[in-house]
């Protein structure tokens, strides 16, 4: 599993940063940037907590096959528009659209498939760690790759790529035992389990604290992701590689957090990390804003993809310890 996701996540990167640059490239427009990244999270709102449901009701093993599944058919049909050349601004949107519900499927499968695998209660933060490391050891090397293949062949390929590396992650979790995954014990009807998740959610004051910190955390300082391409080009006076440096540098630092992390033996203090870390997240913002040399702003968004893992993971961590399996 790990080895097969670690292929198809780098292809995913790739893709991230091609499809970003696409778009400005195609558009120049900032606006459509954002649009374009809003498409593709908004289904994650809508849908995200009725699969969290649903899942509890079906192996999940299948689900996140079939998520990878539909995720390579549309990197293929993106990497065909691109390199047939007929790629039009609404393609990208309605592309971006329909990942955007794939993703909202299958993130909420894979990190409770974790618990599965697993098994164990003490050894889920070092796996929910591991699992980080693994995703942001990709978001260092895909971003680099991508940046050099957009600059001197196109975006087309990197869509190619990803398309291709899903076979990997079919392939590990077609080669799990079946089953695993597969909900135990009987259910209760599902609008009422949704509003268990709800009401277990937001009546839990620490479980409460922590998703609302990772919301405004998600909202106010995860956006430079979005604009990145905006100030590989107009500040910097970059092309694809710079752009594709700087996501590498997120990635840097987010895989030393994750390595740091994967290193505790328990979650005792993991509060401490999550405020410290954010601390380190706003600071490196605000320098990365008012940079005019891409070292300055290259070294800024290492600490910023420190201080988002450490806090995101930590956070996932601590909920995925404080809350029972069945929810």
């Amino acid at each position: 599993y790990f080895i097969g996701l670690s292929v198809s996540v780098i292809g995913s990167w790739m893709q991230s940063t091609a499809m970003s640059w696409l778009v400005y490239r195609l558009t120049g427009s900032a606006m459509l940037l954002g649009v374009i990244a809003f498409l593709a999270q908004v289904p994650s709102l809508v849908l995200t907590p009725l699969a969290g449901v649903l899942l509890d009701r079906i192996e999940k093993r299948r689900v996140i096959m079939w998520t990878q599944v539909l995720a390579m058919a549309q990197a293929a049909v993106l990497a065909t528009l691109v390199l047939t050349g007929v790629i039009a601004t609404w393609h990208l949107v309605v592309l971006s659209l329909a990942l955007g519900m794939v993703h909202a499927i299958d993130a909420p499968a894979r990190q409770s498939f974790v618990v599965h695998l697993v098994g164990r209660k003490d050894l889920l933060g070092n796996a929910i760690a591991l699992n980080s490391t693994m995703f942001n050891a990709a978001r260092l090397v895909g971003p680099f790759v991508a940046g050099i293949l957009v600059a001197s062949v196109g975006e087309g390929i990197c869509f190619l790529i990803n398309a291709v590396s899903y076979v990997a992650a079919i392939t590990s979790l077609g080669m799990m035992p079946a089953g695993l995954g597969k909900p135990t014990g009987p259910r209760k009807h599902f609008l009422h389990e949704l509003h268990e998740g709800f009401a277990a959610a937001f009546s839990f004051m620490p479980l409460r604290t922590l998703i609302m910190h990772v919301a405004f955390i998600s909202l106010v300082g995860m956006s430079y992701n979005v604009l990145a391409p905006i100030f590989a080009r107009e500040v910097l006076h970059g092309d694809a590689r710079t752009f594709g440096c700087l996501t590498a540098g997120v990635g840097c630092g987010a895989l030393c957090a994750a390595l740091f992390l994967a290193s505790r033996r328990t979650a005792v203090g993991l509060s401490s990390v999550v405020a410290v870390a954010t601390g380190l997240l706003g600071v490196s913002l605000v320098v990365f804003s008012q940079s005019r040399v891409f070292a300055l702003s290259l070294g800024a968004m290492v600490v910023a993809g420190f201080g988002a893992l450490a806090t995101l993971a930590s956070c996932n961590t601590l909920v995925q310890t404080i809350v029972d399996d069945r929810k």
